[in-house]
């Protein structure tokens, strides 16, 4: 995977054809990017996700991978939600081979679930999660099966909306630091796509901020952030090129804001 283009890109529901939801956005995404898609709630991050998903059809405009448009939900683009998405049915093992017997559909059960216990252990849960239903587990640990279903199917694009929002501060911050690490890690990288409202959140994993507006919704800011000015946890609130940067999509945000009042 080379690149996602956005071309002049709108959204509206079929029921409200003239209530945009998303209007006139237009991105180029290199391959290996970790692009946090930052705005407040409602302006139309979760719908972006969505359109790039393939669950939703744009009213104008296209998304398009290696020149070819989007036409629906595929395998090469792998989505973590903020409510986990997993089967209560099913053990958190049965989630994630479900997903890599829809990717792998030739190979043997057997392998497939030694696959799906490795995943679970680089998330760090321990095997016997393999056996436990969604309700046994807490909110992280769900959320870790959620990624570790996600990583096994290794799409080259990874969406992620608000994963983290309805966890507790340790939680959040240590699977903010587990998915850097495993994005980090890879020798080719996968392209994320990571909503959120959180300002911090944003500056400790993208190296690409692209701020949203209000709704109908439009890029308002895009930055690139360059290795060497990275954000760390330990730096974050002292570092003073981060918290020019911080200050400013904060402005970004906050003007748009008034701008709509």
């Amino acid at each position: 995977m080379e690149k996602i283009l956005i071309n002049d890109l709108s959204f509206a529901y079929s029921d409200e054809p003239e209530k945009l939801i998303i209007k006139d956005i237009n991105l180029e995404i290199k391959q290996g990017e970790f692009v946090c898609l930052l705005g407040q709630s409602g302006c139309g991050k979760s719908t972006l996700l969505k359109l790039l998903a393939g669950l939703q059809k744009p009213s104008e405009g296209e998304i398009t991978i290696d020149g070819e448009a989007i036409k629906g939900a595929s395998l090469e683009r792998t989505v973590v939600f903020q409510d986990y998405g997993l089967f209560p049915w099913m053990t958190a093992g049965e989630n994630i081979l479900l997903a890599l017997q829809q990717k792998y559909p030739n190979r043997k059960k057997k392998e497939l679930k030694e696959v799906a216990v490795d995943m679970l252990r680089q998330v760090g849960l321990d095997e016997s999660v393999y056996k436990k239903l969604p309700k046994e587990l807490s909110g992280g640990m769900k959320q870790r099966c959620a990624i570790a279903r996600s990583l096994g199917v290794d799409a080259p694009i990874l969406l992620m909306d608000e994963p983290f929002g309805a966890l507790d501060a340790v939680t959040r911050a240590r699977l903010q630091d587990l998915i850097l690490q495993l994005w980090s890690k890879e020798e080719v990288k996968k392209t994320v796509f990571f909503v959120t409202h959180d300002v911090d959140e944003a500056l400790l994993l993208a190296n690409r901020i692209v701020v949203l507006g209000q709704s109908p919704s439009n890029v308002i800011y895009d930055c690139k952030i360059s290795d060497e000015k990275r954000a760390t946890r330990d730096n974050q609130f002292e570092n003073l090129e981060v918290l020019k940067l911080r200050n400013e999509l904060i402005k970004q945000i906050n003007q748009d804001v008034m701008s709509h009042a």
